[in-house]
């Protein structure tokens, strides 16, 4: 008889954490007849402006539709310039065009990956109307420097935190405070609503704007009638999806916890030859505040006889799901359109190149990161120069 080759389970670079009550409470859903947006999306509301001490929160369809309405909110369109880090995802600049704005790019730091505030202040004109930088891969930006340039130049601030719910600034959640913080629940965060996102207020005003945009710009007239006095869409979260997102919530601090010891183990056990640059593991003192949402690392192609798809390749040979976070912003064929060109930004297009993001989600086990260390140390040996 032939000896059958072990079946190794294939491990995807991100995967959510749905129990059994989680199910059971969709079902409930399903069953009361109220699926779009009713009692659990209020619930799911609530829920967010607690964790986040109290601060209005609103869900949406998405971070990008969190992003998009709260330009709107902002008062940014035509004419107006965001500036926004050229290592992100594509929904940043995306909504800036999308509402007639212009994206202001600027370079990030190597291995924080985040936004350099240096050249956010360089970059400042008289039509600057709003910085959004991202928390990437859950590690908090310098918030003093963020929110100083923000008030010295009297512009607004729309935080991508799409990565970093449940990350920390000295402390303080992200998103508890600040101005706008827009949130993000796709199955690859650190919580899920299968699809989904949310944002931050603290104008009163600005949350009642948000709700009618968000819903068709409409309004209630005391006699029960309707009416519509902006133009709004539509991007209101079902119940079925609030159900799942306040069974996540509920365990959120468990997924980072979780998320906290996999990228620890990162830390002692990836070593290769050659090596790889690693991210940041947090700032000095902030070691909990990090939700790592991901772990990316950066591949030393210059002394590799493979490329980055080659290595992704060999990877998913051995089971092992490698994703690329992020591309270079300036770069896509959008965003050429206003000038952008290679060269702009050194430290996001090396990223780019470069980039792996590693497996790492709370059902993980110390046993898969070896195994992803293993995997990752062998095919770069075997590739050297």
């Amino acid at each position: 008889m032939t000896a059958r080759t072990p079946v190794v389970p294939y491990l995807p670079f991100a995967r959510p954490s749905i129990d059994e009550e989680t199910i059971a409470g969709v079902v409930e859903v399903l069953r009361s007849g109220w699926i779009a947006s009713g009692p659990n999306v209020l619930k799911f509301e609530q829920a967010l402006s607690e964790y986040h001490e109290g601060r209005p929160a609103r869900v949406v369809t998405s971070a990008t539709a969190a992003l998009e309405l709260a330009l709107q909110v902002a008062g940014v369109g035509p004419g107006a310039e965001v500036i926004t880090s050229a290592m992100s995802f594509f929904a940043a600049p995306n909504m800036i065009v999308k509402v007639g704005a212009k994206p202001v790019f600027v370079d990030c730091d190597l291995i924080t990956r985040n936004i350099d505030f240096d050249q956010v202040e360089a970059s400042i004109t008289p039509r600057t109307r709003a910085i959004m930088p991202t928390h990437f891969a859950g590690l908090p930006v310098d918030m003093e420097r963020l929110y100083a340039i923000a008030h010295k130049y009297g512009l607004r601030v729309i935080e991508d935190a799409a990565l970093a719910i449940g990350s920390r600034w000295r402390g303080q959640r992200i998103g508890a405070f600040g101005d706008l913080v827009a949130l993000s629940f796709h199955p690859n965060k650190n919580m899920t609503t299968i699809e989904g996102g949310a944002l931050l207020m603290s104008d009163a005003a600005e949350v009642r704007l948000f709700e009618k945009l968000r819903f068709h710009g409409i309004v209630r007239l005391p006699d029960g009638t309707r009416d519509v006095d902006v133009a709004g869409g539509k991007f209101n979260l079902p119940d079925v999806n609030a159900r799942i997102g306040l069974a996540q919530l509920a365990r959120l601090e468990e997924f980072n916890a979780a998320r906290r010891v996999l990228a620890g183990r990162y830390f002692a056990n990836l070593r290769t030859d050659p090596q790889c640059v690693l991210p940041a593991h947090a700032y000095a003192g902030e070691e909990e505040g990090h939700s790592w949402n991901m772990f990316c690392v950066l591949l030393p192609l210059e002394r590799l006889d493979i490329t980055r798809r080659q290595f992704i390749e060999a990877m998913h040979a051995r089971g092992i799901g490698i994703g690329i976070s992020y591309e270079a912003l300036h770069l896509t064929t959008l965003c050429r359109g206003f000038g952008y060109r290679e060269g702009d930004y050194p430290n996001a297009e090396r990223i780019a190149r470069e980039t792996a993001t590693l497996p790492l989600f709370p059902a993980m086990s110390a046993g898969d990161v070896d195994r992803v260390c293993q995997a990752v140390a062998e095919v770069l040996a075997g590739a050297r120069r």
